[in-house]
């Protein structure tokens, strides 16, 4: 159960803050909701506290999750980015999405890290941009909160570990809240 107040993670949307628990009478049962308020969205949802799980809401990560997702970026990428690059680029798009919709910190990494080392070997389609971009913004979201950073400064971060002229040394890129 989440409080009023508390911030948590909507799979494929962000961070929102529960602003209210309420009561409803839907077809003649008492149903009580969450409604969530998005940090970075003009939008707000109800959602039943009976679909929490079904949906993959979730609590912010811990500030160790957030190093494990940080090491897990600072290590040589382990597929090919060749076949990532010569795979369809609907079957790679299907299962990313399938990957962000769990919501988990880690898949969203992992589908982050896919897509700018194929960015390194060439020009993304208009589609991976726009899920690159997506991806960035849901991990900077989080990272930014459980960190207590600026958002902008986690993007730079993020960024640096793909970047040719990478300042960082990974020894250091391994523990990012100390280190920011």
């Amino acid at each position: 159960m989440f409080f009023v107040d508390e911030k948590i993670v909507y799979p494929g949307h962000g961070v929102a803050l529960v602003s209210q628990i309420i009561e409803k009478n839907v077809a003649g049962h008492k149903v009580l909701f969450y409604e969530l308020t998005f940090i970075s969205k003009d939008m707000t949802i109800l959602i039943p506290v009976d679909n929490l799980i079904a949906v993959g809401v979730r609590r912010l990560s811990s500030v160790q999750k957030v190093n494990d997702l940080f090491h897990m970026l600072s290590q040589p990428h382990k597929k090919d980015v060749h076949e990532l690059t010569s795979s369809n680029w609907n079957k790679r798009n299907k299962e990313y999405q399938c990957r962000l919709r769990t919501g988990s910190l880690e898949e969203i990494g992992n589908v982050y890290r896919d897509l700018k080392s194929i960015a390194i070997q060439k020009e993304l389609s208009f589609g991976e941009k726009t899920l690159l971009q997506q991806t960035e913004s849901l991990l900077a979201q989080e990272i930014a909160i459980v960190a207590q950073m600026n958002e902008d400064k986690v993007v730079e971060y993020l960024r640096s570990f793909f970047s040719l002229h990478n300042s960082i040394p990974i020894e250091q890129k391994q523990n990012v809240i100390t280190t920011i």
